[in-house]
């Protein structure tokens, strides 16, 4: 059963809450309706009924003790027939809102027949007018006599009741609505700020000053927040500071090896020596750049396309070709510096690992603009470049790559989400894959 109802309810919280109290309140009238018609009005209708039948059996005492044509003339004078007219007694069709309009009557006419004898019937006629026909004895015979009926023999206040029940019923639905969406405020405030936190902002501190239960999640969201921004500063400041010191020393060893080696030496020593030394500057050179991500660097204006250009330029200097197909993207704030990290670190992967197939793109779709990069590599896939966006992985395809620190993706991940864009890996048609860097056109950076 809940599988089966589950599907059904509205998927926001306010949806369902409104939803609920209208039942509620649905259930509520329901219920205020049934007692009301059922120990309320029942009752009166049948005491009236009591009443009426009273009258009629008095009526047709007197109608029976009157000579013929004096009776005869009597009942001619109050409409009487010897025959009903054609459409007495035909109900008209059902329906919802006349059920209360015909309650009262059907109610009535049940208890009046009940309380009168058998050969006195009654009949209700519906129509332009509203009749009461009851059938009396006049001089021997029978006679159909018209009574007629007001509006408030039948209906006796419960259309305004109705009204007045429906009208409760929308006021309670309404107060409750914005009751909810005071309550929902904070929430939404939660959820942007969960977002910035996910898009690597510094959200503004929640307030704490709403209901009891709100104002501890805003209180422990605000704490973890804290936290999160302390754990960052730490690990960054240990990242530079552990790259700055480790540079001190090895700038020596440099110098030392320099000195050291005496001229016309094993060249081959040597280069390899240089070449360690390299690799060592290029890994210390990654955690900086992990470090800082571009954190304090001021957007400006930029043209995105110019930039793929110039790092294109680049790599063509130094033999790998990258063939471009640049978009309309028109000019928009970023961190230039970091952009060219980010780009820089996937069109190096994409030589180091793909080789053939060099290939970089730019659009605007929506309000963002995206550049891929891609290459016609083999021996990895999407879905393991999606894992390797977390610091230090790196995949089964880099072991044969040395100067490495699985730092890479991490940090075009991190200035990604920085400037509030994304960065996605997909199958490229064709073979190969392309890494997709989504930029907000209209963000405002911090």
């Amino acid at each position: 059963m809940r599988r089966v109802l589950f599907p059904l309810l509205p998927r926001s919280l306010l949806a369902r809450n409104i939803a609920l109290l209208v039942a509620l309140v649905a259930l509520a009238q329901v219920c205020s309706l049934t007692v009301l018609l059922h120990y309320v009005q029942r009752p009166r209708i049948e005491r009236a009924a009591i009443i009426f039948a009273d009258y009629v059996k008095t009526l047709d005492g007197v109608f029976a003790a009157m000579p013929a044509d004096e009776g005869r003339a009597a009942a001619a004078r109050l409409g009487g027939q010897t025959q009903l007219p054609e459409h007495t007694g035909l109900e008209p069709s059902p329906s919802a809102i006349r059920f209360f309009r015909t309650y009262q009557r059907d109610v009535f006419v049940e208890a009046l027949q009940r309380y009168l004898p058998p050969d006195i019937p009654v009949r209700w006629q519906s129509g332009d007018g509203e009749r009461l026909w009851i059938r009396v004895h006049v001089a021997g015979g029978p006679r159909w006599i018209a009574l007629p009926m007001t509006e408030d023999a039948h209906a006796s206040g419960i259309a305004m009741t109705l009204a007045l029940s429906a009208g409760l019923a929308l006021l309670a639905a309404l107060t409750g609505y914005l009751i909810q969406l005071h309550i929902n405020r904070p929430l939404q405030d939660l959820a942007r700020a969960a977002r910035r936190v996910s898009a690597g902002d510094a959200p503004v501190a929640l307030p704490t000053d709403g209901p009891t239960e709100i104002a501890q999640v805003s209180r422990a969201f605000n704490q973890m927040t804290l936290a999160l921004q302390q754990a960052e500063a730490t690990r960054a400041l240990m990242l530079a500071g552990v790259s700055h010191d480790i540079r001190t020393p090895l700038t020596k060893l440099r110098l030392a090896m320099a000195m050291a080696i005496p001229r016309g030496a094993d060249d081959t020593f040597v280069a390899s020596a240089e070449g360690y030394l390299d690799q060592i500057d290029t890994i210390l050179q990654q955690f900086m750049d992990y470090a800082g991500s571009g954190e304090r660097e001021v957007p400006q204006p930029g043209d995105l396309n110019a930039l793929v250009g110039q790092l294109a330029a680049d790599f063509a200097g130094l033999g790998h070709e990258f063939e471009l197909l640049p978009g309309d993207i028109p000019v928009f704030a970023f961190r230039p510096v970091s952009v060219m990290r980010l780009l820089m670190n996937l069109m190096q992967n994409a030589v180091v690992y793909g080789r053939t197939g060099l290939f970089v793109r730019t659009w605007t779709e929506g309000d963002s603009a995206y550049v891929a990069v891609c290459d016609r590599g083999s021996g990895i896939s999407a879905e393991e470049l999606e894992q390797l966006k977390a610091p230090f992985s790196r995949g089964r395809n880099a072991r044969g790559h040395s100067g490495g620190t699985g730092l890479g993706l991490a940090i075009v991940e991190r200035i990604a989400r920085l400037h509030g864009g994304s960065l996605q890996f997909r199958p490229r048609d064709g073979g190969g894959l392309e890494a997709v860097v989504a930029l907000p056109l209209n963000r405002h950076s911090a």
